[in-house]
């Protein structure tokens, strides 16, 4: 169990009471003989640079409350530390958080951080930036900015997501790049390459999930399929178990990745953050460079 802690609430995730939020994150952990900091970040532009203050003072842990952009904040200036990360999922997705296994609520997820099981697991980085569960560029990043466009103009989060996705096939243009990894290179064109930490599911209803976060490979997925709507079909093909089975999925797992493009510059995503960066882009894993507090039976 850890003595001394220091919570970073995300103010614009979660509960509109960011007061009260944070009364009953300090009670039970006051309860549990564990001192309690509670900092209300303004905005998420503000959470790394509480993280980094946090850190002067040595906690046992640093906690982050909010998505998965505000756990990825966190844990960027906690990599390659002895300072647990501790996850309270305040976010819509909370990917990080599923993969995890930690609870969901708010009173589990406190438990979780009071009981205190850590274990080692493995971040991704990009041209020095890092990641805890994926990035890529296409057409994807053009999903994220206009889904959160249509969020601030009041659209529910389906239905944003839903306009961004017919948006992007019908506006997107393809991409053709060299992917260099295992001593191999292969050149697509495609329209969007995904870089996961570790393996993720791509089919099923498990679609999305990853079984481990510690096995010390990226996972990288194209598709080699060239009009638009036929993107759709392997969408299909995923959620009915098929997806490996097309000629024009492409799948690999490898420990570095370079990712060449005829741009100078490319959008790249990174857990579902949208920036700019210079080509080429150079992946590699970062292998058990993070300790997170995690449910007993992960640790």
């Amino acid at each position: 169990m850890f003595s001394r802690v220091t919570v970073i609430v995300n103010a614009s995730a979660g509960a509109d009471d960011k007061q009260g939020l944070a009364q009953s994150i300090e009670g039970p952990l006051r309860k549990a003989g564990i001192k309690g900091h509670v900092v209300l970040a303004q905005s998420g532009a503000n959470v790394r640079e509480a993280a980094l203050q946090a850190m002067q003072t040595h906690p046992d842990a640093i906690i982050a409350g909010g998505g998965d952009g505000t756990i990825n904040a966190v844990a960027t200036t906690l990599i390659g530390t002895d300072i647990a990360l501790g996850v309270l999922p305040l976010g819509t997705l909370n990917h990080f958080a599923k993969d995890m296994r930690i609870p969901l609520d708010l009173e589990h997820a406190l438990r979780n951080v009071i009981a205190g099981h850590t274990v080692a697991v493995d971040v991704g980085e990009v041209n020095g930036r890092y990641f805890l569960n994926n990035s890529s560029i296409g057409i994807y990043p053009r999903v994220v900015r206009d889904r959160e466009q249509q969020r601030r103009a009041g659209r529910g989060k389906w239905i944003a997501f839903a306009g961004a996705v017919l948006s992007a096939l019908r506006r997107h243009s393809f991409l053709r790049v060299l992917l260099a990894a295992n001593s191999q290179e292969r050149i697509h064109r495609t329209p969007f390459v995904f870089v996961g930490n570790n393996e993720y599911q791509m089919e099923g209803f498990n679609l999305g999930t990853r079984g481990c976060l510690n096995a010390g490979q990226l996972s990288v997925y194209t598709v080699k399929r060239e009009r638009r709507w036929a993107l759709l079909r392997l969408a299909l093909r995923a959620l009915f178990a098929r997806l490996r089975q097309s000629k024009d999925f492409d799948f690999f797992c490898a420990s570095e990745v370079r990712i060449e493009s005829g741009h100078r510059h490319v959008q790249v995503a990174i857990d579902g953050e949208v920036m700019r960066m210079d080509t080429p882009l150079h992946y590699r894993v970062r292998p058990a460079a993070l300790r997170v507090i995690v449910p007993e039976s992960l640790a």
